[in-house]
């Protein structure tokens, strides 16, 4: 296994290497050594799950000692893959010693490149949303080497793009023009480097099922003449551990369903202004809330950036972690009503597989196509609106916060019928043991195909 070093790709890797684990199968992890601290807890399967650390080289223009994505602003990205792509030497000096039967991986580009010296087979696996995929990573989609691909043409799907719900218009498709900007040395740009690592692998693998992605999957295999595998979403059974007693004990101070839970992800950093406005809106929404955001731009914590009087007035009904929080530990408590989150893959996934009612607040273009397939295509969430200029207001995200959790709301509550017979659809153990086992036998069709 070896995903880009941030958290929201690691963590799935590592929930896929539980399952192939739990069927017997021997699994190296290469990562950073500050990963393998944030993951070692995750390992399930200690005895066959082997992690390696990396030595991450410094790159100019990052500071001293990152290591993964979390502990940078998105906009240094482009340096930290120049940092992974250093470890090349490391990564093929491990592959030849342990000649494994295959490598995982989603944006190392060159792996198949090193694999093949080896007989190693490769599959490039992808944690985000398949339609993601499907709607920029096309070999359709090229963009040009001597211009930025445009908003408009973010805009109009590639042909044979399977849906007209799923698709970012006007303002949203800037979100995702970070695609044709350098992501790595040699003027490689972020579409470069992820359309080469899936059309150069042995394999795809997408980590979402197909009753709500089959036809994105589809036109992904056709695209790019390839099998496409798919492992389920892979979320973990059960939470790890027991929440902290403090938040525990406050939580049990409230009714059930009546807490909203807020978190952006390890990566989002908000404006000052943005984030003072959102907190101001779970203010304003008249629930108890327990938010969990990273400092804004610009200052040092969280402290400095709350609202004048904010602390004062919000206390005892009002939480702000000052780190990381246990996610699926506060999903599973009963006070929690309501999640409000970024619509990451990951948070997709657990937002759909909890009974909490969801309201989103997408930031990258991924992320609104996540939203796009939570409201447009399943109805099971609302959207928080934006402004012309995208701002996100306090006002706009009390009324959807009242709006999912008032009982007696017509859309409140269709929104929440949605929600349970999606999950009751999806959410079974039989369903999802069934993904890891074809998978499994999807890989050992490959080793035979040798």
């Amino acid at each position: 296994m070896f995903p880009w070093f941030a958290t929201g790709h690691m963590t799935p890797f590592l929930h896929l290497s539980n399952e192939l684990a739990k069927r017997g199968h021997k699994i190296t992890f290469l990562l950073p050594h500050k990963a393998l601290l944030q993951l070692q807890h995750l390992n399930h399967y200690p005895h066959l799950i082997t992690f390696h650390t990396l030595t991450i080289p410094h790159v100019q223009g990052l500071p001293h000692g990152t290591e993964t994505a979390s502990e940078i602003p998105i906009s240094l990205n482009h340096l930290l893959v120049i940092a992974m792509d250093r470890t090349r030497d490391q990564v093929e000096q491990t592959l030849g010693t342990m000649k494994p039967d295959f490598v995982l991986y989603d944006t190392a580009y060159w792996m198949p490149q090193i694999a093949k010296k080896f007989g190693i087979k490769t599959i490039c696996y992808t944690v985000v949303c398949a339609a993601s995929t499907a709607i920029v990573l096309v070999p359709a989609r090229n963009v040009p080497k001597d211009r930025l691909i445009s908003e408009e043409e973010l805009s109009n799907p590639p042909q044979g793009y399977p849906s007209s719900k799923v698709v970012l218009k006007g303002t949203e498709a800037r979100s995702l023009l970070f695609i044709s900007l350098p992501f790595g040395e040699g003027n490689m740009t972020f579409y470069d480097r992820t359309t080469r690592a899936l059309r150069e692998s042995d394999a795809i693998a997408i980590r979402t099922i197909r009753e709500i992605e089959g036809s994105f999957c589809d036109y992904i295999g056709t695209q790019y003449g390839k099998k496409v595998f798919l492992t389920g979403p892979v979320l973990p059974n059960e939470a790890v551990g027991k929440l902290e007693e403090n938040l525990g004990s406050w939580l049990e101070g409230f009714s059930p369903g009546s807490v909203v839970f807020c978190a952006f992800g390890s990566q989002i950093n908000l404006e000052k202004e943005q984030f003072q406005e959102l907190l101001l809106g779970f203010e304003l929404s008249g629930f108890p809330f327990l938010v969990a955001l990273k400092a804004p731009n610009g200052c040092e914590s969280v402290e400095e950036a709350l609202p004048e009087g904010f602390e004062e007035r919000v206390k005892g009904i009002g939480v702000i972690s000052r780190g990381w929080v246990q996610q699926l530990l506060i999903l599973k408590h009963s006070s929690v009503g309501c999640f409000v989150n970024h619509c990451g893959f990951g948070s997709m996934w657990e937002s759909l597989m909890s009974d909490k009612q969801i309201v989103l607040v997408p930031h990258l273009g991924d992320q609104m196509l996540n939203t796009k397939l939570l409201v447009e295509e399943l109805g099971v969430a609302v959207e928080v609106e934006r402004g012309e200029n995208g701002w996100v207001s306090k006002e706009e995200l009390s009324k959807a916060i009242k709006l999912m959790m008032d009982g007696d709301c017509e859309v409140g509550a269709k929104v929440k019928r949605n929600h349970i017979m999606w999950k009751e659809s999806v959410g079974s153990s039989n369903l999802m043991n069934g993904y890891i086992d074809r998978f499994v036998q999807n890989l050992q069709d490959i080793c035979m195909s040798k």
